[in-house]
């Protein structure tokens, strides 16, 4: 049974789920969209208690509202520092109103019932990110009622609705105007929502005065919707991702799965790596990277993306196979048919043309289809994390190829190679140290990674023993399927001889040239700043190679 008085009481009740609204505290910093809200209210017959700039600007809509002060006794005081922190307006959010005792001290103190509360906060973040903001400024926009305020209403969701996002206004005006209440899983929803609020607020306070009165650095993380994934990085391991509500653009918190079974560990792990090698290249044209074991074995641009996807395939395909492919332009129906009788684990793309989708759903039921529409914007972060056990790192991420391109040897590195010394840098740099890439222009304007070297010990492995047998091996493929009308060893040494290698750092000794050497590689790409660079330079020019310093050094561990 529920009555409810003219003033608001809940004088019995024996209801503890879906709950009338009757009067509302309105008390927001950010007023988008609050006079649209509360005149919604209004005709909705709720009564409306609102708080300083909050009340005038109802007010002034002709919306009727009552001053917190008429509620409290008391006027807000202290520069409205002291506004609601007050027992008429907290026992009225945090009485249960399933208690008679909780009720009937209501009743006795004439305390009326609070049944929803719109608050959100002083803007304490966007105040301390302006340059050379004030320890004053910065502690007077930390707001104390208002985190009080959405705490009582949130701990007391049961009967309470609590908003702190102008985003929920409608979706709540919708419920009460269809069934005149707000159900429990909305009020839930709220509730958890209002104290993930609260918690990165103090979070964020925590993380300026740690940092400007003790001198110390506190880093606090948000991650959100955490969903358990198929297996860890091994079949026994458990795994789950979790997104982070302030990164936007491309990301894999983005995307929309069209198709396939759910993703992994290493799906994730790989899926990342092919997305930031994409947008290493900048968008210049149909681009797609090819990544197995978190190292693009395939990169290639192209006119058309089957042009784009055909190079790289090339690159490697034998370890294509089981790989995640990302592009970044719409994938189309030709290079869907590509890929028919061939085996991978996942197509992320900005969309999917109809036809295509529809070809690679009935091409298996296992390929995961993976659409993320902001490919080709910014990323929303500067920085990346790492977490060790027992800590953190965090790090700027590697934004820029070269801080200088000085051409160190007798035979000067030639102008018409540096496009094609800027992808094959950009390769590098999406690859395992020590890494070492051979890139080809395979016809003018386009180009692709013929030979890899990834993750070794030993960076003159990484040329003598990977990327240029790969080259090699990949080049036979090529031949065997053009034909061309030259023997294969003037073939691949024609190749090699107008193909760039770039090192993601300095060559310690001379034996990484000599090796480049003997494969007919010519034109070089590092960073120098070896104590043997004038040896390694010496081998150069004796060796009739042509090498660049750039004076950036791109690990990546």
């Amino acid at each position: 049974m529920l009555t409810i008085s003219f003033i608001g009481i809940h004088l019995e009740t024996n209801y503890i789920g879906d709950f009338l609204v009757k009067r509302a505290l309105l008390s927001v910093s950010d007023k988008t969209g609050i006079v649209e809200f509360a005149r919604g209210l209004e005709e909705l017959g709720v009564k409306i208690i609102s708080t300083g700039g909050t009340a005038k600007i109802i007010r002034d809509a002709g919306i009727e509202v009552t001053d917190v002060s008429e509620v409290t006794g008391f006027p807000e005081m202290m520069g409205g520092r002291v506004k609601t922190l007050h027992p008429r307006i907290h026992g009225g959010l945090l009485c249960l109103r399933g208690s008679k005792e909780q009720m009937e001290e209501a009743r006795k103190e004439d305390i009326s019932l609070i049944d929803m509360v719109a608050v959100n906060l002083y803007p304490f973040e966007v105040t301390v990110s302006k340059e050379g903001v004030e320890l004053e400024e910065a502690i007077e926009n930390i707001d104390i009622g208002g985190p009080t305020l959405l705490r009582s209403a949130a701990k007391n969701y049961g009967s309470v609705t609590v908003l702190c996002d102008p985003a929920d206004y409608g979706r709540i005006l919708k419920e009460l105007r269809s069934s005149g209440v707000v159900s429990d899983k909305t009020r839930a929803e709220l509730a958890v929502k209002a104290f993930r609020h609260t918690a990165n607020y103090d979070a964020a306070i925590d993380t300026y005065l740690s940092r400007t009165l003790l001198g110390e650095n506190v880093m606090r993380m948000n991650f959100t919707e955490g969903i358990k994934l198929r297996y860890g990085e091994n079949w026994h391991q458990e795994a789950y991702f979790y997104k982070d509500p302030g990164v936007g653009g491309p990301s894999l918190s983005n995307v929309t799965q069209l198709h396939g079974k759910e993703l992994s560990y290493n799906n994730y792990v790989d899926a990342d790596n092919a997305l930031q090698t994409i947008k290493e290249l900048g968008n210049t044209g149909p681009e797609v990277a090819i990544v197995k074991h978190n190292n693009p074995c395939g990169l290639a641009t192209g006119k058309t993306l089957i042009q784009a996807l055909q190079a790289a395939w090339d690159g490697d395909p034998i370890s294509a196979y089981g790989s995640i492919i990302c592009t970044n332009t719409t994938f189309d129906l030709e290079s869907a048919h590509f890929l028919n009788g061939k085996f991978v684990e996942i197509i992320l793309a900005p969309d999917f043309t109809h036809d295509a989708l529809e070809f690679l759903k009935n091409k298996s039921e296992n390929l995961r289809l993976l659409k993320l529409p902001e490919i080709n914007e910014s990323f929303g972060t500067d920085y990346t994390y790492k977490y060790l056990i027992g800590g953190m790192l965090k790090q700027t991420r590697n934004m820029g190829l070269y801080e200088k391109w000085e051409s160190v040897t007798e035979n000067v590195f030639p102008e018409d190679k540096l496009s094609l010394s800027e992808f094959c840098l950009k390769a590098c740099k999406s690859t395992k140290s020590n890494a070492v890439i051979l890139a080809h222009e395979y016809e003018p304007g386009c180009f692709m990674v013929l030979g890899m070297g990834a993750g070794q010990p030993n960076r003159v492995d990484s040329i003598r023993k990977l990327s240029a047998t790969k080259a090699i091996e990949n080049l036979k493929v090529i031949y065997e399927r053009e034909q061309p009308e030259i023997p294969f060893e003037s073939y691949c040494k024609q190749v090699l001889s107008e193909c760039v290698m770039a090192s993601d750092a300095f060559f310690p000794f001379d034996d990484s040239i000599v090796h480049a050497a003997e494969n007919n590689i010519r034109y070089i790409v590092s960073p120098g700043g070896s104590i043997r660079d004038g040896e390694v330079i010496a081998t150069a020019n004796r060796l009739g190679v042509s090498l660049v310093f750039t004076g950036m050094r791109h690990f990546l561990h």
